[in-house]
């Protein structure tokens, strides 16, 4: 199995959007989402505003029910009125009937299949024979045609977007809560799209776990191919929190699918303001852009049983244990032996013995290359092939960089090459940075893959027109009060569209229940509902110390 290291975007048919053409050979767009009430025409054309002015190409605004659907109609034409073009686009969940009013006012709808035809996932598993899951297919077809209908009409163009959290019980019947389970919902619009020639189509499938999300995404790739579909790819990791550690594991997960070609507009989600969440969506697009720049890398064999959808990590002398960081871990007296290679020189004969004699001599790996990836990847699968188990670090230099770029170069670097299955550590170097920050730098690029969890993990949503509560503020407020459970898993949910099955593997959840009210989970289970906000924190804390996760702040 040969595998082409090179960066070139992945052929997708072109998507008009509003007169933004997505896919094909236009740049990869940027979007964002608008957390204000769809009735508060002013607040949302304000914030829509803001999102252009920072770089925003296309804005989506939730329409929960035919009410705010029609309201786009004033939101649209307000905007024009300014001289605003950008494209909007519906968030249907559960209401076909809000998908219809919205298709002829805005220039795309989107829908999830979890909810759109099925009915809402409970999390209880029912047993379908073959012919009642046949006969739910056919009600998909006839419950999607009038919309399709509608668009086509109006030149709408139609995103199918499927979350980890909002599968149907009828795909979780038959595939459970799995990426194959997220690509079979996707492909049964998309099939029932292609047979009547519906081509206007964007697909997305998220998680807010990394890994599931760069998986997932993969998948569908390759079930597109094996069918002819050529869809242009919205890509995202939905709950991706704030802050750092937001940009972070967006970086890492859309980064790491960009840097293989896949994917035509992204959205940064943060639990913060909508337009900050232009800035790191355009630095990931800049810094994968300038992969094209690279060096050739040469086409390289990839070990038998290599997993393209999800590499387990290699085998090595370290692979026991966890990553480890350069300047924590190890320090300088320990790589005093250490090889250090340029990975665009390729694995040579000579290096090939040096190893071989010795399988505990760690190898430091790097390039100088704008597509570093392609030939750090090259390099480690010329080593796989030949059966050396070496312990490898992987070592960049950013020195020269501004902070953030720094954050996005090496997440998607570093985030690219370990869920590859590539590194036993890594070495972040930046001349002017003190080791302390590259080191934390390093443990939450590490934490984003689960490769080395060092601290709480916050799983919380970018809040929409849903959302009934402060949720940034909320975020923090939970954040200073539990931030020190180190490997926790806590989830800060807006609501209960995709809150429940987002945060299913988050320890706790807090979510958005109606108007200053909150319900709080363990696990998917519901443990108390309709709590007041002001009371909320406090039942949270309440919860973990009764379920004995909770330790006091050192």
């Amino acid at each position: 199995m040969r595998e082409d290291f090179n960066y070139r975007r992945r052929p997708t048919w072109p998507v008009n959007i509003g007169g933004v053409a997505v896919g094909g050979n236009n740049p990869v767009r940027i979007q964002s989402m608008t957390s204000t009430s769809t009735m508060d025409t002013p607040g949302s054309v304000s914030q829509i505003r803001r999102i252009v002015d920072a770089g925003g190409e296309i804005v989506r605004l939730t329409a929960q029910g035919v009410r705010e659907a029609e309201n786009l109609s004033e939101i649209s034409a307000q905007l024009r009125r300014e001289g605003i073009e950008v494209p909007l686009v519906a968030d249907i969940h559960f209401n076909p009937r809000a998908a219809f009013a919205a298709a002829s006012r805005v220039e795309k709808v989107r829908i999830n299949p979890g909810n759109f035809v099925d009915p809402g996932r409970v999390f209880k598993k029912i047993d379908y024979t073959d012919g009642e899951y046949a006969a739910e297919i056919v009600k998909i077809e006839e419950g999607l045609l009038p919309l399709l209908a509608i668009c086509r009409e109006h030149g709408t163009a139609l995103r199918i977007g499927v979350n980890h959290g909002s599968l149907s019980d009828r795909i979780m019947s038959r595939y459970g809560d799995t990426p194959a389970g997220m690509v079979e919902s996707a492909m049964e619009f998309l099939r029932v799209c292609l047979k009547h020639d519906f081509r206007d189509v964007v697909i997305s499938i998220k998680a807010s776990n990394v890994l599931v999300m760069v998986e997932t995404v993969r998948r569908l790739v390759a079930a597109m191919d094996a069918e002819d579909m050529h869809f242009p790819l919205h890509l995202g990791v939905t709950e991706a929190g704030d802050a750092e550690d937001g940009r972070i594991k967006s970086a890492v997960g859309i980064g790491s699918l960009l840097s293989e070609g896949i994917g035509d507009t992204i959205r940064v989600s943060l639990s913060e303001e909508p337009e900050c969440e232009i800035a790191p969506a355009r630095a990931i697009t800049a810094f994968v852009d300038g992969l094209k720049d690279g060096k050739p890398v040469a086409e390289t064999e990839l070990p038998e049983g290599y997993n393209r959808f999800m590499p387990s990590r290699r085998d090595s002398i370290w692979s026991e244990s966890l990553p480890k960081v350069v300047g924590l871990d190890i320090d300088g007296d320990d790589l005093n032996d250490a090889l250090s290679v340029n990975a665009e020189d390729g694995l040579t004969a000579s290096l090939i013995e040096t190893l071989q004699q010795d399988s505990s001599r760690i190898v430091m790996v790097g390039s100088a290359d704008s597509n570093a990836i392609g030939h750090i990847k090259s390099f480690m699968a010329s080593m796989m092939c030949k059966g050396l188990k070496n312990p490898v670090i992987i070592h960049r230099d950013y020195s020269g960089m501004e902070e953030d770029a720094m954050i996005i170069a090496a997440s998607i670097e570093f985030g690219a090459l370990l869920l590859a299955g590539f590194a036993d550590g890594i070495r972040i170097e930046a001349e002017g940075v003190s080791r302390e920050r590259l080191n934390s730098l390093a443990l939450n690029i590490l934490q984003a893959t689960r490769l080395r969890i060092s601290k709480t993990e916050f799983i919380s949503c970018p809040g929409c027109g849903r959302t009934l509560y402060d949720l940034q503020s909320t975020l923090r407020d939970i954040k200073a009060a539990t931030s020190h459970l180190k490997g926790l898993k806590i989830g800060v949910m807006g609501c209960i569209v995709n809150g429940p099955g987002e945060m299913a593997d988050a320890d706790y959840g807090y979510v958005g229940a109606g108007v200053g009210k909150i319900s709080l989970y363990k696990g998917k289970e519901c443990i108390e509902k309709n709590i007041p906000a002001s009371e909320a924190i406090d039942r949270l804390i309440s919860l973990i110390k009764e379920n004995g996760d909770w330790t006091d702040p050192q």
